[in-house]
């Protein structure tokens, strides 16, 4: 609301300026009515099935993305498409490299593309963080503790769950990549409470994708929270019921994984790998779902789990 109200003053004092003669209202309204129209349309993107058209589709909207942003930095709809488009492209294609890399023995190419990853969710965080501090600024000081995160989630309502999930989300993320990275793994918590402040808001959001990341959060490790780790998988479940393929690979490969349990994995993976296309609006994740869970039946990866 705040930011409509925002943006309707900011639009009607430079039209009042165009009347003596200037042309930036007329510049200003054809951004933010092409950025409007691109967040509106970029669902589409994920209804494609080929993975190689999809990641270059993506990477040119990104590109497009950041001139757009360079001319209106304080546009909402710039920063959202932003966050989750970095945070797509690290998870749906830079990841994919990663994990190619390490599975091929190239340590020094899959060191590459881990910090691809890393650059991509950092992107993505940053701007998370600018378009979150357009309700609310007082990220740096919330950041001290979980309760100080806590408090400061209070100032987000409904219509900042998009902004909350994908600044959390790709919170999360690049602390998967940076396990080395001390500093960032003690800051872990800032993605978790984002995205608890999205299950209290909307816990069906994007399929109940909340519940598949805090799901794979409380399975990092075998010495993590398991059960909730599972109580989580569980929801999305039931929310999606298992059309949204990540839910059963996340669930696989991390806390099936974890509790040594072979058949249980294997049967999961095998359930998304053989799914067709079950979900055609999200067609493009579930691709991506299915190629990284063929990649985790292998016996490379089964023996990472200890199978």
């Amino acid at each position: 609301m705040r930011n409509g109200f925002v943006r309707t003053v900011g639009t009607a004092v430079c039209c009042a300026a165009m009347a003596l003669g200037s042309s930036g209202c007329v510049k200003k309204m054809l951004i933010d009515g092409q950025l409007e129209s691109t967040r509106k349309a970029s669902p589409a993107l994920n209804t494609i099935g080929d993975f190689e058209v999809a990641r270059g589709g993506a990477y040119g909207s990104i590109a497009t993305l950041e001139g757009l942003h360079r001319l209106a930095p304080d546009n909402a709809d710039g920063l959202f498409l932003l966050t989750k488009a970095w945070a797509g492209a690290g998870f749906g294609f830079i990841e994919d490299d990663y994990e190619q890399a390490e599975d091929a023995g190239n340590e020094e190419l899959a060191e590459y593309h881990r910090t691809r990853a890393r650059g991509a969710y950092t992107r993505a965080v940053f701007y998370g963080l600018e378009l979150l501090a357009q309700k609310s600024d007082g990220f740096e000081k919330a950041r001290r503790n979980v309760d100080t995160m806590k408090a400061w989630m209070k100032d987000f309502d409904k219509d900042d769950v998009d902004a909350l999930f994908w600044t959390g989300y790709s919170w999360i993320a690049r602390v998967n990549v940076s396990k080395d990275i001390p500093d960032m793994v003690a800051d872990l918590f800032i993605g978790e409470v984002m995205l608890e402040r999205v299950l209290e808001l909307d816990d069906t959001y994007e399929h109940g994708l909340a519940h598949v990341i805090l799901g794979a959060y409380h399975a990092r490790s075998p010495l993590a929270e398991l059960d909730d780790a599972k109580q989580q998988f569980e929801r999305a479940l039931q929310i999606n019921h298992g059309d949204l393929l990540v839910t059963k690979f996340q669930f696989a490969r991390t806390y099936y994984c974890f509790k040594g349990d072979k058949a249980n994995y294997e049967k999961l993976l095998h359930e998304v790998v053989d799914a067709g296309d079950p979900m055609p609006t999200q067609r493009l994740s579930n691709t991506i779902a299915q190629r990284r869970a063929k990649r985790y039946l292998s016996p490379k990866r089964e023996q990472n789990c200890g199978f």
